[in-house]
């Protein structure tokens, strides 16, 4: 087997697609990110696809918020194709180190998965129906973050996996 170049499988970039919800509002925040963007292009191909928010009155009830989630799902599902390989994020997803992760992305590649789409879901969560849609669930902490900060994590992560995939230094 030849060895990975340019974090392409088999002379094929691999798409990478992030679904989440809202928008990124801190400028700082977006900055990060198409810094990153950026950075990645030539590792792989990078999509971002930012579905609608909804809004959660204060104090909203388990039912509502469950309403909330379930509305957010669908836009989520319809955003995610058939045939990509789907890792949501969620608190208590598997955790992996860097190093590891970079593995994991790089086997996915190796056998033939050419599309992964990572979500990341709003204020509240991601609802069940969106995790059951998910090949694997991935999580970055027992932290809660804001989804727009988790963005920035994830996009530094990928980045950070294709620097290890193709052997070149990184931080640690």
């Amino acid at each position: 087997m030849r060895g990975v170049v340019r974090g392409d499988f088999w002379g094929k970039l691999m798409n990478i697609t992030f679904v989440t919800v809202g928008k990124i509002k801190e400028k700082y925040f977006r900055d990060a990110v198409a810094e990153y963007q950026k950075r990645l292009s030539k590792y792989c191909k990078l999509e971002v696809v930012e579905v609608a928010d909804e809004k959660t009155p204060d104090k909203a009830s388990k039912t509502e918020e469950e309403q909330i989630k379930q509305k957010e799902a669908v836009r989520i599902l319809k955003a995610v194709k058939e045939n990509a390989y789907c890792i949501a994020l969620t608190i208590d997803g598997k955790k992996l180190d860097s190093v590891c992760l970079a593995k994991h992305i790089e086997q996915l590649g190796l056998c033939g998965e050419s599309s992964l789409v990572f979500v990341i879901g709003g204020s509240l969560g991601l609802h069940n129906s969106v995790i059951q849609r998910a090949d694997e669930t991935l999580s970055f902490s027992d932290m809660t973050f804001p989804h727009q900060l988790m963005r920035v994590i994830l996009i530094e992560q990928i980045y950070r996996c294709y620097r290890i995939i193709n052997g070149e230094p990184y931080h640690k």
